[in-house]
Order: structure tokens, then sequence, then C-alpha cells
């Protein structure tokens, strides 16, 4: 087979790799999609309830967490290109960067989750928030809050996952193909991350714009 065709062939696996995953990544909006509308038809039915609620996160540190997420994913892009230019060892330290980075994320919203049950927000019979409307409102709210951060803990833990795989399938010489998983995971990672920035500004701001 000739070099050009060489390119040609990897350049239709790299575009189907590419197509796949966005074809996954669509998916997975769709998935958040209805967390999302419970939260807009919640405001919408309990505005107060929903903007006292939202106050009673803790805004410091899911702020901490939202830098821990950008900066892991300024990390992984950089593997990304390094690992298309074939710099192996700077690809391999900033995914160990980015594994760190994303366990940090799990370790503070795991904290958070602890602190949000011993103040009694989560969303059972044993739910205590004062204020307007805590029975109906608030525990919808903190009901949307628990699921979506929740359903992102889990995407969290999947890209650590594929991190990890990336990570310890890279040999000592990664060639093309290894550039080309890479790059796969790293759409993966961006996408859990766009999530969060679109958590935290309805979960943790929304209340005390208002």
């Amino acid at each position: 087979m000739s070099e050009a065709a060489l390119s040609a062939s990897d350049v239709a696996r790299a575009y189907k790799s590419r197509l796949a995953m966005w074809v996954f990544l669509a998916s997975e909006a769709m998935f958040f999609g209805p967390v999302f509308f419970a939260y807009a038809i919640g405001r919408f039915h309990h505005p107060e309830a929903f903007s006292a609620a939202s106050r009673l996160t803790d805004v410091t540190l899911g702020a901490i967490n939202t830098m821990v997420l950008l900066s892991s994913s300024a990390a992984i892009a950089l593997a990304v290109e390094y690992g298309h230019a074939g710099a192996a060892s700077r690809a391999r330290r900033l995914l160990r960067l980015t594994l760190l980075l994303g366990g940090v994320f799990l370790a503070i919203k795991g904290f958070e989750y602890a602190k949000d049950a011993g103040a009694g927000l989560f969303p059972t019979a044993a739910f205590h928030a004062a204020g307007a409307d805590a029975a109906g409102g608030m525990r919808l709210f903190f009901f949307v809050y628990f699921v979506a951060t929740g359903m992102h803990a889990v995407h969290m833990i999947v890209g650590l996952a594929l991190v990890s795989y990336i990570l310890a399938s890279g040999g000592r010489a990664p060639g093309t193909p290894w550039a080309r998983r890479l790059e796969i995971v790293g759409l993966y990672w961006h996408f859990v991350d766009a999530v969060w920035v679109f958590l935290f500004p309805i979960l943790y701001l929304a209340g005390r714009a208002s």
C-alpha cells in the first residue's frame, strides 16, 4: 500500500472516530436535557424557593471545583497537542495532571455532599431547610441538584477511567493511533467540563443574582 493510501486511510479513520464521538456526545447532551428541563420548570413554578435553595449551596466549593475542571481541560488539551506532535512524555505528564485534578474535583464534591447531607438538604422525608416553600420548591431544587451533580460525577468517573486507559496504553513511543485515541478521550473530557460550566451558574449563582 502506498504512503498516500496510508495517509488517506489514517484521515478516514480519524474522521470516523471524531464523528462517532460527536454522535455519542450529542446523545449524552440529550441525556442531561431532562435535568435542565426539570430545573427550568421548577424555577418557573417556584422562583422564590429555588432562589432561596440556591443560596444554601456552597458557592466557594463550587467555584473552586469550576477552576479545577477548567484547569483539567487545559491540561488535557495540551496533552492532545503534545500527543499529535509526538512528545509522548509531555503528553503523559499532562494526563497525570488531568487525573489528579479530576480526583480533586470528586473529593471536593464528596465533601460538599457530606456537608449538604449534614445540613438536612438531602431531598428525603428528613429534608428540613427553612425558607420559602421549604417542603415543596426547595426540596425539588435539591432533588434536581443531587441528580444533576450525581450524573455529572458519574461521567467524571468514566472520564477518569478513559484517561487512565489512554495513559496505560501509551507505551514508550505512542504513534498516530494513540494520539487519535487521546484526542477522542479529550473530547469526552471537555464535554463533561462543559456540562459543569452550565450546572455551576444555575445551581450555585442563580439565587445569589436575584
